[in-house]
């Protein structure tokens, strides 16, 4: 879950009507982490479509549709682009004149809440997610940054269930690893005791490695803070080297990673 800004980048495109390629049954969470039914309403236009149905990732490029702000979303493109190269406030200038094209478009609040962690003005970014959820419940990436968003407010047990939750539905693969990596981040790092799960965490971060084929330095990552968990700093400095040695990392995330890496060559575990 740490270090949102050092994952690796991967354009895909997201289907914009509801991500109808996501799961029939996602649920979201409200902000007190009661599980709510989301009635799905798919949205029937008169034009004829083929529209691309894909899973949803980090960070998000949308198809582009009849009767969709083209602008907005080109402004939405380049605030990520901006924040990739950890230009914030360009970002929220780029965002705010997204909001100005179409105050309507869902990706402008999740690119904002994206943003606003960055910024680490955490209950805004709640707030965000909360709305994005409320338009377009199957869409997990808002789901999983809400989770992460509450994890840094303390909001623990919010925070855990909304990933149980995740986790439990077994959304597609991409999604799924962030969300076992994003669960077994915090299971290893929560600074209370009673949360943390060194054991879970390392299974759940094998997993995410697994389905990442081994090429995504964040969940490497994430299994080198797991091992440091349960004591095992041989193993975490081991998988903390070889989060280094994945092509593309940027410059923020090896730091990062680095400074975790010297961390457990000291013997010492990574708190949230």
């Amino acid at each position: 879950m740490g270090g949102r800004g050092s994952h690796r980048p991967d354009c895909r495109s997201v289907d914009f009507w509801l991500l109808r390629s996501c799961l029939s049954d996602y649920r979201s969470i409200d902000s007190l982490g009661q599980v709510k039914s989301a009635t799905l309403v798919l949205i029937f236009i008169l034009l004829a479509v083929n529209a691309g149905v894909v899973q949803a990732v980090n960070p998000i490029r949308l198809v582009r549709q009849p009767l969709s702000n083209g602008e907005a979303i080109k402004l939405n493109e380049q605030a990520q682009e901006q924040m990739k190269k950890d230009d914030l406030t360009g970002a929220a200038r780029t965002i705010q004149l997204a909001m100005q094209k179409d105050p309507t478009l869902w990706l402008t609040y999740f690119t904002r809440a994206r943003l606003l962690v960055r910024e680490r003005k955490y209950e805004l970014a709640t707030i965000d997610c909360n709305w994005v959820l409320h338009k377009y419940p199957k869409f997990i990436e808002a789901a999983l940054l809400r989770a992460w968003a509450n994890a840094c407010l303390g909001r623990y047990a919010d925070a855990l269930k909304e990933l149980d939750h995740v986790v439990r539905i077994r959304p597609p693969v991409d999604s799924y690893a962030r969300a076992l990596r994003d669960r077994a981040w915090f299971l290893a790092t929560c600074p209370d005791a009673s949360f943390r799960n060194g054991a879970q965490a390392v299974q759940d971060g094998k997993i995410a490695c697994k389905l990442t084929n081994w090429n995504d330095e964040s969940a490497i990552e994430t299994l080198a803070v797991a091992y440091a968990e349960v004591g095992d700093f041989d193993s975490a400095v081991r998988y903390a080297q070889q989060a280094l040695a994945i092509k593309g990392v940027t410059p923020t995330g090896s730091k990062k990673i680095q400074r975790h890496l010297e961390s457990f060559q000291q013997h010492k575990p990574i708190r949230l």
